[in-house]
């Protein structure tokens, strides 16, 4: 993978094992700025640690992660003020109120937009004067996520930002990401298993399988042009896809490919092949068996 200068995420050959079992094995991964990727992946595909590998919040076993172009391990104060990150779990100093707690994370970033604290408190009802411990877990996530937003960061990642918002407190969210973060071409990392929340704020996808991105894509490119092909293994093997996402088992004669829009009218004619038009969902499936 060709590195490029002004990516503000950059891995190569990032490797990492727990008890002798290889979770990132080699991995290989950067991301361009202003994008805003869903990064997708079965449970235990390894997302969490992938994001706690690239903030340094893990030591890795081998391979280099940089952010703006600086060792994860050795990030300078102005690269860090750039950077925010909304874990799956609360990090919340729980026993101080919010109020404290904001108010002791605004001394510690140049920019900090106040107005956007006290709008985002109101709206989405959270009291700034209750010790944090005592509050949901909804709430706290709430909190987490101004926390994310109010230095207005030019990174954010996001590790299963909404897993314990209901769906009103997604659509918020979201609403939220899109009016005050896209506009401002910050890149973002999303990471969720909740599909149909990634398609409405994500321009790419990538997917985790077996210790590797085994693919990105622009999320509207891959919903136009992948299907799923069913036809015997000599007619599959005689087919000429733009890109083949993943080839099963010569018994399966099944082929998840991407056509231009000509070889699919073309391939719809054909009474020895099936096309079968795909979701998110079923792409998702598809890529990690």
């Amino acid at each position: 993978m060709q590195a490029q200068l002004n990516a503000p995420v950059q891995i190569q050959g990032l490797s990492k094992s727990f008890s002798g079992q290889s979770v990132l094995k080699n991995l290989d991964w950067q991301i361009a700025p202003g994008s805003i990727v869903g990064l997708l992946g079965r449970n235990g595909a390894g997302k969490s640690t992938l994001i706690e590998c690239l903030l340094g919040l893990r030591d890795i076993d081998g391979g280099t992660t940089s952010l703006y172009g600086e060792n994860t391990a050795q990030l300078s104060a102005d690269t860090k003020a750039k950077i925010a990150y909304v874990p799956q779990r609360s990090d919340l100093f729980e026993w101080l109120t919010a109020r404290q707690m904001l108010a002791y994370f605004q001394q510690l970033y140049p920019r900090w937009n106040e107005a956007k604290v006290q709008s985002l408190m109101q709206a989405w009802d959270l009291p700034f004067d209750k010790v944090i411990n005592k509050l949901s877990i909804g709430q706290k996530q709430r909190l987490s996520i101004i926390r994310a937003l109010a230095h207005e960061p030019e990174l954010l990642i996001l590790d299963e930002p909404v897993s314990s918002l209901d769906p009103a407190g997604r659509r918020d969210f979201l609403r939220e990401l899109i009016d005050s973060v896209i506009d401002k071409q910050t890149t973002i990392v999303f990471s969720t298993h909740i599909l149909s929340d990634l398609e409405r704020v994500a321009m790419d996808v990538a997917f985790l399988h077996e210790g590797h991105i085994v693919h990105q894509q622009s999320l509207d490119d891959m919903m136009d042009n992948t299907v799923r092909v069913s036809a015997g293994y000599t007619v599959l093997q005689q087919l000429q896809p733009q890109k083949i996402l993943r080839r099963f088992a010569q018994g399966d004669g099944r082929l998840l490919a991407q056509f231009s829009a000509e070889q699919l009218q073309a391939l719809q004619s054909r009474t020895d092949v099936r096309i079968d038009k795909l979701s998110l969902e079923d792409i998702f499936i598809e890529m990690t068996r």
